[in-house]
């Protein structure tokens, strides 16, 4: 059983690297072709740096998985039956905890 899970998560994360190499190097050739074809005016600058994304996706992702994990952790100190839909809730919970603390901790930096 163990094995299985070890090949889909290394599946999974092989995937989401693969992935995200692909968009980074079409995002590089994008911008490269904006820059190179002639004078940049406002809008391409704004354009550019929306391109380039935010610094804190990896913040996003952390504190989502992390908050995710502290769930599945916390739960294996609750009692509850199985066919109890408090696992789902409090890991839904947790979740959403961990997006909110990336929004809270985003709108504090833009202001």
């Amino acid at each position: 059983m163990l094995g299985h899970i070890f090949v889909f998560i290394t599946i999974i994360i092989l995937f989401i690297i693969i992935a995200t190499v692909i968009i980074s190097w079409y995002n590089y050739r994008l911008k490269k072709r904006i820059i190179d074809s002639g004078p940049i005016d406002n809008d391409a600058i704004k354009f550019l740096q929306r391109l380039a994304g935010s610094n804190t996706e990896a913040f996003k992702w952390g504190s989502v998985l992390f908050m995710g994990g502290l769930g599945l952790v916390i739960m294996q100190f609750l009692p509850y039956d199985d066919e109890s839909p408090l696992p789902y809730g409090l890991e839904v919970m947790f979740i959403a905890a961990g997006f909110l603390i990336y929004y809270f901790v985003v709108r504090r930096q833009q202001n």
